[in-house]
């Protein structure tokens, strides 16, 4: 019996489908993520760089950027510029978001107080963030410069901006309060120097911009402001906010109200008074030159006729004089004759030269004089004076108008003259003189004091012995004494013997006539 063999392999071709099988899921996986690529790219929105000074608060893979509360991209990677001053963070936005203004603004938002607000405290749990706010420029860009700070304004401006020119910039800073009437109506966006002061930016929201004319006026309501001047002591505070931080504000003095027009350039005064000043148009301009001290006479301090200010002072310097030793003081001053009740109408420049040259024939001068014993400040007064004759120098420009000089001045001459003459009085000479006659008084009393002792020892011995005498008898052991103790006792006697009768006639008034009844036994 032969063994079974085993059943023989019979070999076959391998089938079609089985190959496709195999090389369908890596197909079917590239085709996946090549979609998935080219839908990767295709919703991709553009890669922007944003430059800062450093990197605080910001994150690769982490860090959101946030427009108007939503997030458009995410900050990718965080590196070193080339110069290694700043550094550049690359961030991916959204396709929604679209192309990049140029005029885009990137900040960091981080908690942080300034201008009198707190901001950013939703950062403490979420982490900080960049802020946007795109621009409305039609011109994409790729590249950016961050903010420092976030801007006063993000968005759309719900008001109006305004470019105000100061002197200086006060105490305020960007976000400081713009007050109208003591109320928060906008704030301050930006200052910068220029090359007539400081050039501000505030804007001013609706719908307190519809107060600004052509006459609003601004200042500065920073701090607590207390001035010392010839009108005495102001002190003037707009708010407990202007207090800490700082402002501007504004308003149209009464009765300039106009209506609102397209001005955008103002002057920021230094205080309220300067700005509410009414400017008159109206105005006559004089030069008064003073031959004294002139210290404590400031621009603005009024000029005054009996109590009723007329004018202002504009200008104070020093003027040399051609052919004279020694420098005047020039002081110029603006008188407003809209501020005088005149008999007529408001007359014209010649009927005004002739008033006032009658009134200067008359004595009229213009003089310094102090307004405050405590703030030493001075004021012009125009008044009348015994000197008459003088004249206006018309000819100058601005004319000039004659002086006297102030009372203090006048008297501190007089002081000087009495003093010359005290010195040319011959002091030694009467001081020998004076000293001479001492002397010989001195020797006069000598003499007469030896004289009368000599004269009044005799008279001083015999009152000593008057004393001794009525000192012995007023001593207690003295006759006199002894004789004047017992007529003493005997009234007394007397007067007890008298009292018995007395009180015997009270009992027995008829002893009177019938005399005393003997006693019966």
């Amino acid at each position: 019996m032969q063994p079974e063999l085993p059943p023989q392999a019979i070999a076959q071709p391998p089938a079609r489908w089985s190959l496709l099988a195999v090389w369908l899921v890596p197909l079917v996986a590239a085709l996946l993520a090549g979609w998935l690529g080219v839908k990767t790219l295709v919703d991709r929105g553009p890669t922007i760089s944003i430059q800062f000074h450093n990197a605080d608060g910001i994150e690769a893979g982490k860090t959101k950027l946030k427009y108007k509360d939503v997030q458009i991209g995410v900050v990718r990677t965080v590196t070193l510029s080339g110069d290694r001053k700043t550094v550049i963070a690359k961030a991916e936005l959204t396709k929604e978001f679209g192309d990049v203004p140029e005029d885009t603004r990137f900040w960091v938002v981080r908690p942080r107080i300034a201008g009198g607000t707190v901001s950013g405290l939703e950062t403490l749990l979420s982490g900080a963030y960049i802020g946007v706010d795109a621009g409305n420029s039609t011109k994409g860009q790729r590249a950016f410069v961050g903010l420092d700070v976030p801007p006063p304004v993000v968005g759309e401006a719900h008001g109006t901006l305004l470019t105000l020119h100061a002197e200086s910039a006060g105490s305020f800073e960007v976000g400081s309060p713009v007050f109208f009437r003591r109320v928060p109506a906008g704030q301050v966006t930006a200052y910068e120097l220029d090359p007539e002061g400081v050039k501000v930016t505030v804007l001013v929201n609706a719908p307190f911009d519809q107060y600004i004319t052509a006459n609003t006026r601004f200042w500065h309501a920073s701090g607590f402001d207390v001035k010392l001047d010839a009108n005495g002591i102001q002190v003037d505070a707009q708010s407990l906010v202007s207090l800490l931080i700082g402002g501007v504000a504004f308003d149209t003095p009464p009765g300039m109200i106009a209506a609102a027009s397209g001005a955008r350039d103002f002057k920021l005064f230094g205080t309220r008074a300067e700005a509410m000043k009414n400017p008159e148009g109206d105005r006559m301009e004089f030069t008064l030159l003073f031959n004294e001290s002139v210290r404590g006479l400031q621009v603005g301090a009024p000029v005054d006729f009996r109590g009723i200010t007329v004018g202002e002072v504009s200008g104070v310097r020093m003027q040399m004089v051609p052919g004279r030793k020694g420098v005047l003081v020039a002081v110029r001053a603006n008188i407003y004759p809209s501020r005088i009740e005149w008999q007529d109408a408001q007359p014209g420049s010649r009927e005004r030269k002739r008033v006032i040259d009658a009134l200067v024939a008359s004595g009229m001068r213009a003089q310094l004089r102090p307004a405050s014993l405590v703030t030493h400040q001075l004021y012009l007064a125009l008044d009348f004076f015994p000197e008459r004759g003088g004249r206006v120098n018309w000819a100058a420009s601005p004319p000039e108008l004659p002086t006297q000089k102030a009372t203090l001045v006048e008297l501190e001459t007089a002081i000087g003259s009495l003093a010359a003459k005290i010195d040319r009085f011959p002091l030694d000479d009467v001081g020998l003189e004076l000293r001479q006659s001492l002397q010989s008084a001195s020797r006069l009393i000598e003499h007469i004091d030896a004289g009368m002792a000599a004269d009044m020892a005799p008279t001083l011995a015999q009152l000593r012995k008057t004393l001794l005498s009525a000192d012995r008898v007023l001593s207690s052991d003295s006759p006199l004494q002894t004789d004047t103790r017992q007529a003493m006792r005997e009234v007394a006697r007397a007067a007890q013997e008298f009292r018995v009768l007395a009180d015997y006639l009270e009992r027995h008034p008829e002893a009177l006539v019938a005399g005393k009844k003997e006693a019966v036994e």
